[in-house]
């Protein structure tokens, strides 16, 4: 159960939550882009009015400043101006009617008869006019008699001393402006708003009292007018957004999902390993167990045996046949003895009287004896020690014992002759001692198991040589790494850590 609620856990934190929390925020940024997609085009679309706008009134107020210079020429007949704002309408469909105003607001002529009052007095834009002499437009539309929806722009027409004579009044068709804005960009819905953000003009919308100039609607302003074009955002593309959201859905959890199984073959590779050991350990500890019984009921009946032979060694003395067996018999006691010693260092380690010691000094001391099986092998040996002592915690037998036990198996490997070096060095906080040779090497799937107990490659080995080898050094919080080759040679590194002076 608690695995099954681990590897749950497991997957909806390397699967479940990156998902969610990646496609969110993936989609969010799709979301957001086609936003600023819609703004962009619609800022586009606004600009393309803003010019033509720009263009039309341009054109508007060069017709007003013509006709009012023609009236500075009949200031004193401002009748005869009719004829001629009558021409100037009839050759241009923009205009629904022209009328010339007097100084204080009030129809003198136009082009028809089409206005509901004669009286412009009231009119803000035309009270602007009169006071500011200068070309102004309207902020609201207006109705003429036939219902026709226009907007008014007037300007001055000023005699030679600046004094304002008249006022030209032009008023535009709302259908006409439409008309151009519906050719531009066909499918938009577009509104005009005025000074106070009131509706002057639209088209393409369904509703005009259900707008509302929201996040929706993007405002960009006219230059010549004190006006606003306000233009509907184009509707989202929930389709195009739906099938790229599905897509990066399915993208991520993908590779979240090859994340997973890649996370989880790591896991599962690391328990094996992690199993392994502890098998091994187990495998170790319960070995160590049986042989340390084991070897204290060996040596027990042996130490009698070994005597006993030593008194008949004495007893026979001039027989030289039997001085022969007992020496034979002798050596291989000792060989006994020594396998007894390792089981019961394989077995459960007894409290160490840990020393200080300079390692210098246990090489050096181990000299004569390597000197003396080099020269059984027919090798060249060698040792570099540092000029430094090299101060380390151990047991100094055992230590010795370890670089013994080395030694002899790389001097085994060189039965043709050799090299062996011992090289001792300092690195920070630890001490080194490679032990390289040039004998046969050992094999690739040979080296995974040198540590595992009784494994041997010799014809008469026990296989507890480098078991108990690692068991020491690791007993002295170092550790012991071996590196080969096969016809190349290899090197064992023990790895002690130095005590500070």
């Amino acid at each position: 159960m608690k695995s099954t609620l681990r590897n749950i856990f497991i997957y909806l934190l390397f699967v479940g939550v990156p998902t969610v929390t990646l496609s969110f925020l993936f989609i969010n940024h799709l979301i957001k882009q086609d936003l600023e997609d819609r703004v962009k085009h619609a800022k586009w679309e606004a600009s393309i009015h803003e010019t033509h706008w720009d263009q039309f009134i341009t054109e508007t107020v060069n017709t007003v400043k013509i006709l009012s210079l023609t009236v500075e020429t009949t200031m004193n007949n401002p009748e005869q101006m009719k004829p001629l704002l009558q021409r100037a309408q009839a050759t241009d469909p923009r205009y629904g009617g022209l009328f010339l105003l007097d100084d204080q607001g009030m129809v003198v002529t136009g082009s028809n008869t089409l206005l509901d009052q004669n009286d412009f007095t009231n009119d803000k834009y035309i009270l602007d006019v009169i006071k500011t002499k200068d070309v102004i437009i309207s902020n609201k539309v207006e109705k003429l008699q036939n219902g026709q929806e226009v907007i008014g722009l007037a300007g001055p027409v000023l005699d030679r001393s600046k004094r304002l004579e008249y006022v030209i009044v032009a008023l535009l068709r709302v259908d006409y402006i439409q008309n151009i804005m519906k050719v531009l960009t066909p499918e938009t819905e577009l509104v005009l708003t005025n000074t106070y953000n009131e509706l002057m003009i639209s088209y393409n919308l369904s509703n005009e009292e259900e707008i509302k100039l929201n996040e929706n609607w993007v405002t960009y302003p006219i230059t010549r007018l004190p006006w606003n074009i306000v233009v509907h955002l184009p509707k989202q593309d929930h389709e195009g957004i739906i099938k790229k959201s599905v897509l990066i859905i399915l993208s991520i959890f993908s590779l979240m999902q090859i994340s997973y199984i890649f996370i989880k073959y790591l896991m599962l590779k690391r328990q094996a390993i992690a199993e392994k050991k502890q098998n091994e350990a187990q495998k170790l500890e319960l070995v160590g167990t049986l042989a340390a019984s084991t070897a204290h009921e060996i040596r027990n009946p042996l130490t009698g045996i070994k005597g006993l032979v030593q008194l008949l060694s004495e007893k026979y003395r001039n027989d030289k046949d039997d001085q022969f067996y007992f020496s034979v018999i002798n050596e291989e006691i000792k060989r006994i003895n020594q396998i007894v010693s390792e089981f019961l260092i394989l077995g459960k380690p007894t409290a160490l009287k840990m020393e200080t010691c300079d390692l210098r000094t246990v090489i050096q001391d181990l000299h004569p004896l390597i000197s003396s099986e080099a020269n059984l092998y027919h090798v060249n040996w060698t040792s570099t020690l540092p000029i430094d002592p090299v101060i380390v915690s151990c047991t100094r037998d055992q230590m010795k014992q370890v670089i013994l036990n080395v030694t002899k198996n790389s001097l085994e490997s060189m039965s043709d002759g050799g090299n062996l070096n011992i090289l001792l060095k300092r690195e920070d906080d630890v001490c080194k001692i490679d032990i390289i040779d040039t004998g046969i090497g050992i094999k690739k799937e040979d080296l995974e198991k040198i540590f595992i107990p009784f494994y041997t490659s010799k014809d008469s080995g026990t296989g507890l040589g480098l078991v108990v080898c690692k068991r020491i050094i690791n007993s002295f919080g170092g550790d012991i790494t071996i590196r080969s080759q096969e016809q190349k040679g290899t090197t064992v590194t023990i790895t002690l850590p130095l005590i500070k002076q």
